[in-house]
């Protein structure tokens, strides 16, 4: 079964559950299920911050090193510009 299916099937079961359920329990529901995203989402803005500190960690000491990520990446550009577009390399290939 294709993802779509399932997300439709899955789409369609919550609504015809929700059909059964009073206005004031689908409304709980509801503000329940954003206050939950909300706090994942603050969760990973979180976690995104850290990978952006160790990131700019690891390309500063790159630089210490003298390794120039700017030519790195203008030569990457013009080598996938040569490349035909469904050859793209794992990105583990580029560092």
């Amino acid at each position: 079964m294709a993802m779509e299916e399932v997300n439709a099937e899955a789409q369609t079961g919550a609504a015809d559950a929700m059909k059964n359920v009073s206005k004031d329990e689908q409304i709980g529901f509801h503000k329940g299920a954003l206050s939950t995203l909300a706090k994942e989402r603050e969760e990973m803005a979180k976690i995104l911050n850290v990978v952006e500190q160790l990131m700019q960690m690891h390309i500063s000491a790159l630089k210490e090193l003298g390794v120039d990520l700017e030519a790195m990446a203008k030569q990457a550009q013009a080598a996938q510009g040569a490349q035909p577009q469904g050859e793209n390399k794992p990105l583990e290939d580029n560092l």
